[in-house]
């Protein structure tokens, strides 16, 4: 036996929206939202709230497209363990967001809602500017490369990545095997750890043991309290400008720079280690990694249905074919023994600060803009969560990343939700659409 499960407002305000910022794949229609009265309906940490899932993690009874033609529009028989995750914690899949071709490059149709001029970011696209437009409070994305982190920069939305393999990838069109990682885009820090409670719950914690939110309220408005939690004080940080591995613009490198000052006037030690060398050979190592595995996860379907790719998608499969077996391998291997002297270098601080991104989301949307800031903490399969900071100039969105070391997840989250008031100097929260 079912009864119906509406959202109206959620949806009423999708549609209204949709022509303008078009984030969403699908949308379901109201009688589509389902509860089963058979499962336990016991109240959830999420309860009532409705989110996006990225068009490559499987919604039951909705197509899983992954930005492509070359894909069924048979609609998902089950939920990926994630939404099922989420589904029991109350929370209800309203559609599936806008991703780039694959969740590699070549953009879909989002706009960025601060600024319909402008790239939204990619990947994950759809999800990161239905959150900032308000659409909804909270939607999945995925990482590979920059993919959760860069949309969260340029629409100005909290958009965490958690420690790779940590999050369930069943139900995903999983690609890069050894970097896609699950993630999620909201407004607030509070909002991704009462998520993170349900997706990856702590030592000892269930995720119900969470506080349960009022049914058909937005979580959003639900306190986190970091004082009520196991966290260490925050004391040390490092800080890698990343200057060497791309050009950081201006306002960017103000945002980190004015986040840092305000860092160390609280009391918070400041290190600034040179890495310049390591840097730049890690991101060599992701992209190989991830054009190998990316070439061969897609070529299936590039032999079915090839048409129905891009040039720049083509492109990239043929040159990852071109990546040998030994080869990958190597980097493989290289990137183990990286990624332990890494997690040496590093012991000693509590977060790293980078900026999320070289600027501001570029104009046009053609292109997804870089990544490269992102890839070598994908690479590493670290937790990182990007904080909105202060508009720009042009009133687009600037911020920082925060990395910790591997399983700091929570602890994470718990320091961005202590720290992030310090360092939030926006005055609308979101734009106006």
């Amino acid at each position: 036996m079912t009864e119906m499960l509406t959202c109206p407002q959620t949806l009423q305000s999708c549609r209204e929206h949709e022509p303008q910022i078009q984030a969403w794949a699908y949308l379901a229609a109201p009688q589509e939202l389902m509860l089963d009265k058979r499962r336990d309906a016991r109240p959830g940490s999420l309860s009532g709230v409705a989110f996006g899932v990225k068009d490559v993690i499987d919604v039951a009874g909705m197509p899983t497209r992954s930005g492509s033609l070359a894909t069924s529009s048979v609609p998902a028989e089950l939920d990926a363990t994630c939404v099922a995750q989420l589904r029991d914690a109350g929370a209800v899949p309203i559609g599936k967001t806008v991703t780039a071709e694959f969740a590699y490059s070549s953009p879909g149709p989002t706009r960025n809602p601060h600024n319909p001029a402008h790239t939204p970011g990619g990947s994950s696209s759809g999800s990161a500017a239905a959150v900032a437009a308000g659409m909804v409070s909270m939607a999945l994305g995925t990482q590979t490369g920059g993919s959760m982190i860069r949309p969260a920069a340029f629409c100005g939305v909290v958009g965490f990545k958690p420690t790779f393999g940590r999050v369930h990838r069943h139900g995903m069109d999983v690609l890069c095997d050894s970097l896609d990682t699950i993630g999620w885009f909201t407004q607030t820090i509070a909002q991704a750890a009462r998520v993170a409670n349900v997706l990856i719950p702590s030592e000892g914690q269930s995720a119900g043991d969470c506080e349960p939110i009022a049914a058909g309220a937005d979580c959003v408005s639900q306190p986190f309290d970091p004082a009520g939690s196991d966290r260490a004080p925050l004391q040390r940080i490092a800080v890698l400008p990343c200057r060497s591995l791309v050009s950081v613009d201006d306002d960017a490198m103000r945002a980190l720079n004015e986040s840092v000052s305000r860092l160390q006037r609280a009391g918070i030690s400041v290190v600034q280690p040179s890495l310049d060398a390591e840097l730049a050979r890690l991101l060599t190592i992701q992209t190989a990694i991830m054009h190998a595995e990316l070439a061969r996860g897609l070529l299936p379907r590039l032999r079915a249905s090839a048409d129905e790719f891009s040039p720049r998608l083509r492109d990239v499969v043929t040159r990852g074919l071109t990546i040998s077996y030994a080869d990958y391998v190597g980097f493989q291997s290289e990137r183990q023994r990286l990624a332990g002297v890494w997690r040496e270098q590093f012991d000693d601080v509590d977060i790293i600060l980078t900026p999320s991104a070289p600027g501001v989301a570029p104009e046009g949307l053609n292109s997804t803009g870089s990544s490269v800031l992102n890839r070598v903490w994908s690479l590493l399969g670290w937790p990182c969560v990007h904080l909105p900071i202060r508009p720009s100039a042009q009133g687009l969105p600037l911020g920082v990343q925060c990395i910790a070391l591997p399983d700091m997840d929570h602890q994470l989250l718990q320091w961005a939700a202590a720290w992030h008031p310090l360092l939030d100097q926006r005055d609308a929260r979101l734009p106006t659409i």
